[in-house]
């Protein structure tokens, strides 16, 4: 029989957790100098790549009143890893009022927290142009005011919104479960040190392994998506706790009417932490972590996944649990993101730590056994962390990257022509490019009712040494319109001032 201490020499080391668009710190050299030379030459490549970083940006402030119709730079003290918009609460005159929701990843000296705030989104053509270039990098917007803080059991990776109810959200942590938060009825908690965890409404267990970042909700029943580092997709649906807890006709409420969806469980077997519910369904066929999932705008049963084994899989929970199409060698590198297309259902996008943008055809996804992109977008220089497609036009989508960009795309520009040169002066498709952040875009979210405002957060630990920024912004009209709208506007515009300037 073996020993406790024989056993604990056979397991293997706990794996370290791999947060993308943090840069692990160079391992110490046994010899000193070697060291000291090491450091020098790490020290002046972070101030050449410091110096290019800050020529950039300083080239895009000055365009800012150019290119932008509103932009809110907020400084966050701690960075956020997740940012998504939530319902709006108020339209006025001239701007709506909307809830946000991001969250505070600290250092341990405070508590991590999933933060609830109210923002003022201008609408378009209100803000003065030399209003919006006037923002302060190290201040706090006006417009964004935190309304409410959920201390979380552990940092928050990971932030989605439930389609059917907005104010029910879902969050990931370095644990296998995930945690679902009625935000309106949490309490508001103050976060200082020793401060205990705040309650969830619900648990969704059935990862046998952490599941950090892979989330998605479904838009059409309130189905929960995750994948994780046991390689597994899980699926749950938030009314299978409805109907194991009670009866009470309250609780069947449709999630749009107004009541909450989730009820709060009794004699559960996880109360101290909040109530759980089992999954629908374990799905197997990735061999390495799943880094992202997405359902399929139009069924609830059909939704793709992504990992570290470079494979796009989709999946149909109507025929099993394994793979209905697995890509292989969908990217040249591991996968980190996916995003299925709202208004056309065929039309898939992934992103990679190849630096690249891939829209994959599911009626056909594959040739000679890999991937068969329809188009691949080359225009980061960094690892892609997240892709998503705008909830206004079917054609245009976003893209951000580790370079500290955030691409907006169409690929209804990308002619034939495009696709043959060989050196074009941008990359096909490419029409605007948001450098407001000076590192890693983490994560970024379309704005549904007011389609063409962006929130995007950045970690910006590796530039300043801390913190993170978050902005909202919207860019011009004029850049995105059709260009025969655009310059018989502008026609009328210089009539206008010519007319006025004459005596």
């Amino acid at each position: 029989m073996e020993t406790p201490s024989q056993q604990q020499q056979q397991q293997p080391p706990a794996k370290k957790k791999e947060t993308r668009g943090r840069k692990p710190k160079p391992k110490e050299d046994k010899e000193a100098h070697s060291a000291s030379k090491m450091k020098k030459a790490q020290q002046q490549q972070q101030q050449q790549q410091q110096h290019s970083v800050d020529e950039k940006y300083s080239q895009w402030k000055s365009l800012v009143p150019v290119l932008y119709d509103w932009l809110a730079n907020h400084n966050l003290v701690w960075p956020s890893l997740s940012c998504r918009w939530g319902p709006q609460l108020e339209q006025a005159t001239y701007k709506n009022r909307q809830r946000l929701y991001l969250s505070e990843q600290t250092d341990g000296s405070v508590p991590n927290t999933l933060v609830i705030a109210n923002c003022e989104v201008v609408k378009r053509r209100v803000a003065a142009a030399e209003h919006i270039s006037q923002f302060n990098e190290e201040a706090r917007s006006p417009f964004v005011k935190k309304y409410k803080t959920i201390i979380h059991p552990g940092e928050v990776n990971r932030i989605r919104e439930l389609p059917q109810n907005t104010k029910i959200v879902a969050t990931h942590t370095d644990s296998p479960d995930v945690l679902i938060w009625d935000v309106e009825a949490q309490p508001n908690r103050h976060a200082v040190f020793g401060a205990t965890n705040s309650r969830p409404d619900l648990i969704l267990t059935g990862h046998q392994d952490n599941a950090e970042f892979a989330l998605a909700m479904c838009p059409t029943e309130p189905y929960v998506l995750s994948g994780g580092k046991d390689k597994t997709v899980v699926l749950w649906s938030i009314q299978d706790h409805i109907a194991a807890s009670t009866t009470d006709p309250a609780a069947t409420k449709s999630p749009g009417s107004g009541g909450s969806i989730i009820k709060p469980g009794e004699g559960n077997e996880k109360t101290a932490d909040g109530p759980s519910v089992a999954p629908r369904g374990v799905y197997q066929g990735h061999e390495d972590t799943v880094e992202d999932v997405a359902f399929c705008p139009t069924s609830s049963q059909e939704f793709c996944s992504v990992g570290d084994d470079a494979c796009l899989i989709l999946w149909d929970a109507r025929v099993g649990s394994s793979p209905a199409v697995k890509v292989e060698k969908a990217h040249d590198a591991d996968l980190h993101c996916v995003d299925w297309n709202p208004h056309d259902d065929n039309l898939i996008l992934t992103g990679s730590a190849d630096h690249s943008v891939r829209m994959f055809d599911r009626r056909n996804l594959t040739s000679g056994g890999v991937g068969a992109p329809i188009y691949k977008f080359e225009g980061h220089k960094a690892a892609v962390l997240c892709v998503q497609w705008s909830p206004d036009k079917s054609s245009i989508f976003g893209s951000s990257a580790e370079d500290g960009l955030l691409n907006i795309w169409d690929y209804e520009k990308v002619s034939k022509k495009e696709r043959t040169s060989k050196n074009p002066s941008s990359p096909p498709g490419l029409f605007f490019q948001h450098a407001g952040h000076r590192d890693k875009v983490v994560d970024f979210h379309w704005n549904a009712s007011d389609p063409w405002t962006v929130v995007s957060v950045s970690d910006d630990c590796d530039t300043t040494g801390g913190g993170g920024t978050l902005q909202i912004w919207r860019m011009s009209d004029l850049i995105y319109r059709p260009e025969e709208e655009v310059l018989e506007e502008l026609e009328k515009f210089k009539s206008h001032v010519i007319s006025c300037a004459k005596p």
